[in-house]
């Protein structure tokens, strides 16, 4: 560590010297020149840290501590005599300490380049890394038995100390695609008060070996504080978990998956552990927090992962009462009658739930493209959007009147849509030797 000592020869416009702090002295190396401008730095390494004085009688710090204050945490000392300054060091990802201020926030007069500028060790934690759904407004359809799953589960995890059984702590909802597995899910947190941490597959690859299954254990850490510091219930959720980690052809499989892999099997049998690097202390123990992953085909991931005792297996399947159900909320403030809705649903069998979702959207074109019109045009639509004033205002958007007749155009529009993509397969006029 390098210990520096600081030399002014000349006082400062603003002066402070705090009457319990000693006088800062210029080394005895220091040069001329050096002393002789406003202020110099001289650094010196040293191998063994060298004892401090204080000014009081000349006496150590040893022999005369002073403390910040009789209930300050930072000089807390824990069983084995440890600081927590000292405790933060060991469970630091590294050992570059940034000190300085962040760029951006303060002046960069006061900011600096010389000792850096990231020196805001909370700043990470004061982020929100928990998903609210203050965007769900409106009244959506919960399928009962996916609801039941869901609570369940998340319900058995929070008593799993009072039940006298082997409790999973992943719970793996799979099924086709676009059938509302992960909408259905924040539907169900928002109608609990759960404030979960969502992680998406992409999250689960780096460029750095270990980085993914540190985040995991570290979103999984942060689910805890939530708990135990705000008073709330929280969870962990991974989209589309097979994207990630799922075995597809060739596939090649990084050490970031076999990582990811283990970490999760490890959560599953020691949820209270949880380490992120840091040496293990006996008082340090994790709330039990469930995890639920979503996915397509779970016959791709490593099977110990999903096996019994470890994941509980949800294969949803909306059946038709349910989709007709929830596009019937989907669709109830547009004026759509329940029969309408049905007769919608059937004229499309076989259609995820998304369908439905943007062949009510593909009906908004029309009316978009007239509104472009009104307001001069393609030519000017960047200064309406983008540059406008602040106190001006968007042209008013009338949304078009909902129909059966033009949802059952744009239905069919997206059906000519799918099947052009499965019967036209421009790969093979490209590449003539791709196999069928």
């Amino acid at each position: 560590m390098a210990l520096c000592n600081i030399a002014v020869s000349q006082p400062s416009l603003f002066y402070f010297n705090p009457p319990s702090l000693p006088p800062i002295k210029a080394p005895a190396s220091s040069s001329p020149s050096s002393s002789s401008s406003p202020s110099a730095l001289a650094c010196s390494k040293s191998s063994s840290p060298q004892p401090r004085s204080i000014g009081d009688g000349g006496k150590p710090d040893e022999l005369n501590p002073k403390r910040l204050s009789e209930q300050s945490s930072w000089e807390a000392k824990d069983a084995e005599g440890r600081d927590y300054l000292y405790r933060l060091g060991q469970e630091a990802d590294n050992m570059n300490i940034a000190v300085g201020a962040r760029a951006g926030v303060i002046d960069d007069v006061f900011a600096g380049d010389f000792l850096g500028k990231d020196s805001d060790v909370v700043f990470d934690y004061r982020q929100k890394a928990t998903r609210s759904f203050e965007y769900l407004q409106g009244d959506y359809y919960i399928a009962p038995l996916f609801m039941d799953k869901v609570v369940c589960h998340i319900v058995k995890n929070y008593i799993a100390h009072l039940l006298n059984v082997k409790v999973p702590l992943i719970l793996g909802i799979w099924g086709g695609k676009g059938q509302g597995k992960s909408f259905q899910t924040e539907l169900i947190f928002q109608a609990m008060g759960v404030e979960p941490i969502i992680m998406s597959a992409g999250e689960l690859e780096s460029e750095r070996a270990g980085e993914p299954g540190r985040l995991i254990r570290e979103r999984y850490r942060t689910a805890s504080q939530v708990v135990q510091n705000q008073g709330k219930m929280s969870c962990l959720m991974i989209n589309d978990i097979d994207a990630g980690l799922g075995r597809f052809g060739n596939t090649q499989v990084t050490v970031n998956n076999q990582i990811v892999v283990g970490t999760l099997m490890n959560l599953s049998d020691n949820p209270t552990r949880v380490s992120i690097g840091q040496d293990w202390r006996e008082s340090d123990v994790t709330n039990r927090i469930p995890v639920i992953v979503t996915g397509n085909d779970f016959s791709t991931i490593y099977a110990p992962l999903i096996r019994d005792g470890r994941m509980e297996k949800f294969y949803w399947q909306p059946t038709h009462e349910d989709i007709i159900n929830i596009v019937d909320r989907m669709y109830e403030k547009d004026g759509i009658s329940r029969k309408e809705v049905v007769h919608v649903v059937d004229t499309f069998p076989n259609q995820a739930l998304d369908f439905y979702g943007a062949l009510r959207s593909r009906t908004y074109d029309r009316s978009i493209l007239k509104w472009v019109e009104d307001n001069g045009g393609i030519e000017d639509l960047g200064k309406k959007l983008l540059k406008r004033r602040k106190d001006e205002k968007l042209p008013v958007f009338t949304p078009p009147k909902q129909t059966l007749e033009a949802l059952l155009e744009s239905g069919y529009s997206l059906l000519k849509e799918q099947q052009l993509i499965m019967e036209t397969k421009l790969s093979k006029e490209y590449m003539k030797n791709i196999d069928d």
